[in-house]
């Protein structure tokens, strides 16, 4: 039956609070009922069934367990009853619907702890929620994923970190930084091989799980990217051998509180080196929404994925002569780092990379390595290094692009106390730049985007891909169908009078 658009199935005001984020179980939905869980800003979290029109229980109610805003709220995969809340204040709770909250605030005792993150249990006579407090960065956690299997967490937060854990046994996995400010959103691809984030750099970041490294970067977007998300739909990976498991469950410790495991095959993680079981053929596709109200997708191909294998005799001949021969002129400096670039030992400043099915430069092939550089924000004269014009930058020479940007001496002496302030005592973020943690950018290919289109008035926020169609909404208030290609009588006959007036995607 089509649905009528014209009249919801539920409708709820709020007064005093907002809604902020918002999941369904899948799990447990039927066509009778759904488990909707959704956060508001104010630090509650509300569990309704919009179809049976029931509200069942109001957790935090009284917020003596967190008064910040809730930022994401997600069912734990293969759980009817545990899901996951993080909050602007930097900490994640882990509740079991069948739990109260207790009346009055929670005791916890530490469980685990590790470099930027903690992980406590609530310390009660009785089971009650929270049943785990998580400690994560520092600033807002603005968003978290968990892989395909269930087994690991990538948390993005407003000191610029991507940080990967091991779910169950509670265990840091890997750490990525931003080229400047925070990291807003991210992703897992439907393989559980790549994650995708987005943030106040402009750009999209494509870290690869199995090296634990930044593979590339896109730039299309002109403001904050808000949304990332893979298109399963259009992602092909065809493999010639069978992939292993990324390990048994013996490896980790039992903190399950009863979840059942999810399918493991979703993403068959692989232990083994990506380019030992290099697929036949590759294509991976994903989206990004963001605040200059554009839509952009992408592609990441097999140049970007397998960069040791080469393509053709030209390609490789041309890229070991620029990989052996620098530019001239190029001092070992980056513009807006004072002349004290960081460079790895034995390795010459690497020149430009193509924009688009590059080959990365040899020096990348060693950022497997992780990094012990964790935590602040980048100064802001790389942000200005990082909102320019990236064709501009490449054309330029490079003394003149010296000199235009300010040097990281200068801006650390005209704000210092502001400085102080964010990072206190800890490690100059700046010097994450040019480490595998946050390689330059010409060390990485940069993507661009297959399409960038401006399909909204006011910033975008949402955006999902399903089977015929793409699903988008903005601030304005609305939500958009925008129909695949030779769908579009399929959707027109669904929602006949509905559907938005729009482009094909």
């Amino acid at each position: 039956q089509a649905a009528d658009l014209s009249k919801p199935i539920d409708k709820r005001i709020y007064k005093g609070t907002q809604p902020t984020c918002h999941d369904f179980n899948h799990l447990t939905a039927t066509a009778e009922s759904v488990s909707l869980l959704v956060g508001f800003s104010a630090g509650q979290v509300q569990l309704i069934d919009p179809i049976k029109k029931e509200t069942s229980k109001l957790f935090n109610e009284e917020r003596l367990i967190d008064k910040s805003r809730v930022t994401c709220v997600k069912w734990v995969p293969g759980s009817e009853s545990l899901f996951l809340v993080a909050h602007s204040s930097g900490n994640m709770y882990l509740y079991n619907v069948e739990h109260t909250c207790g009346t009055t605030a929670p005791h916890y005792q530490l469980l685990k702890q590790g470099e930027s993150f903690a992980v406590h249990t609530c310390k009660s006579k009785s089971t009650r929620n929270p049943l785990l407090k998580w400690t994560v960065g520092e600033g807002a956690l603005n968003e978290f994923a968990f892989s395909p299997d269930g087994k690991f967490l990538a948390c993005v937060s407003q000191d610029g970190f991507l940080r990967v854990f091991n779910f169950d046994s509670v265990e840091l996995h890997g750490t990525m930084k931003s080229y400047f400010g925070g990291l807003l959103c991210v992703c897992w691809s439907p393989d559980g091989k790549y994650i995708v984030t987005g943030g106040e750099d402009d750009l999209v970041t494509v870290w690869s799980f199995l090296d634990c490294r930044v593979i590339a970067r896109g730039h299309g977007h002109k403001s904050w990217v808000s949304v990332v998300a893979f298109d399963p739909y259009t992602t092909s990976v065809e493999e010639s051998d069978p992939m292993e498991f990324s390990g048994s469950d013996e490896d980790f410790q039992d903190l399950h509180f009863g979840r059942d495991r999810a399918n493991s095959t979703q993403s068959r993680l692989s232990k083994r080196n990506s380019t030992d079981s290099r697929p036949v053929s590759v294509t991976y596709r994903f989206g990004s929404v963001g605040q200059d109200t554009q839509l952009c997708l992408w592609d990441l191909t097999e140049d970007i994925l397998f960069p040791h294998q080469p393509l053709s005799r030209a390609r490789t001949h041309t890229n070991v002569m620029n990989a052996t021969s620098p530019p001239a002129g190029s001092g070992g400096t980056n513009p807006g780092s004072n002349g004290n670039s960081i460079t790895t030992p034995g390795n010459s400043v690497p020149p430009p990379l193509p924009r688009s099915n590059s080959l990365p430069h040899s020096a990348v092939s060693n950022a497997g390595s992780k990094s012990s550089v964790m935590d602040g924000a980048i100064a802001s004269g790389v942000s200005k290094f990082a909102t320019l014009s990236l064709h501009d930058r490449k054309e330029r020479h490079h003394e003149k692009d010296h000199k235009r940007n300010h040097s990281m001496g200068h801006i650390s002496s005209k704000s210092s106390d502001k400085l102080n302030l964010v990072t206190k005592t800890k490690t100059d973020p700046a010097k994450t730049l040019g480490t595998p943690l946050c390689p330059r950018m010409e060390d990485v290919p940069l993507l661009e985007p297959l399409i960038c289109k401006k399909i909204a008035h006011e910033r975008l926020t949402v955006l999902i891909f399903l089977e015929d169609c793409i699903v988008t909404a903005c601030q304005e208030g609305f939500i958009c169908t925008w129909a695949r290609p030779g769908k579009v009588g399929l959707l027109s006959s669904q929602n006949q009078a509905n559907s938005p007036s729009g482009t094909v995607v």
